[in-house]
């Protein structure tokens, strides 16, 4: 799968996060090139989902510098930002109005940022993301889960970015239908040509997902390693051994949705 390390799509420099006088991330420094599938892995608390929001904008109190496609990221609200890069959350329910039908949900961005032909690109994207037509105009607790999944993947592509920010994208998930929205993730990648940032506890996601990964530990990150690390057991850090250790090792044999 291509990827470009001279085009990065993601940078990431010194940077630090906090909730109110607790530091929740230290000195990261992480790039992404464009194309690249990279994911942020560590056990919970880690920092990992406090990074997306702070790209995202939703953890404002930050120093360092963040960069997504080139253009720096500031501390305020930035609407060119959202054509550029989008998040999607863990708990697809939690995520989308429950009294806004999945036509509203999907034509919203598009309204807010001026853009026409509102409902062939709504069609579009509900096709792109595996849903009939018939969802269009149901109401989210209408949907399963994974539908619901497949609703906030298309909100997020709407506008579309090339950058996608990916918190724990199926684990709320029954695991049958986790390997569904992976596969979708992957296809969407390729055919899209997309980049994505991805925080996930599951190592065998990693390695069906990923190119490289960043291991954190209490808000840093010790090692970052590419995803054959987890075929090989390659990793230099101990923390990173441990992790990989108390995976089971090689993830394949459990692995490939």
């Amino acid at each position: 799968m291509g990827w470009n390390m001279s085009v990065t799509a993601i940078s990431l420099q010194n940077l630090d996060v906090s909730y109110g006088t607790t530091k929740v991330v230290q000195g990261v420094n992480i790039e992404v090139a464009e194309g690249e599938s990279f994911a942020l892995v560590g056990e919970s608390g880690s920092g990992k989902s406090t990074i997306l929001r702070a790209i995202a904008g939703l953890a404002p109190d930050w120093t360092g510098a963040i960069s997504v496609l080139g253009a720096a990221r500031g501390h305020q609200v930035d609407r060119d930002f959202a054509t550029r890069c989008q998040m999607v959350f863990q708990d697809p329910y939690g995520s989308l109005h429950p009294r806004k039908t999945v036509d509203a949900v999907l034509s919203e961005p598009l309204l807010v940022h001026g853009f026409g032909n509102r409902s062939a690109r709504v069609a579009e994207m509900l096709a792109a993301v595996g849903l009939d037509q018939r969802f269009r105009f149901r109401f989210p607790h209408q949907l399963s889960g994974g539908q619901r999944q497949r609703v906030a993947i298309a909100r997020a592509l709407m506008l579309e970015p090339k950058v996608m920010l990916l918190d724990e994208p199926t684990s709320a998930l029954d695991v049958s239908v986790q390997a569904e929205i992976l596969n979708l993730l992957k296809k969407l990648r390729r055919q899209q040509g997309l980049t994505y940032l991805m925080v996930t506890h599951n190592l065998p996601v990693v390695s069906f997902m990923c190119d490289r990964m960043a291991i954190m530990q209490k808000g840093r990150v010790v090692e970052i390693a590419p995803a054959t690390a987890l075929h090989d057991g390659s990793f230099t850090d101990p923390y990173s051994q441990s992790l990989y250790a108390a995976s089971g090792g090689n993830p394949d044999r459990k692995d490939q949705p």
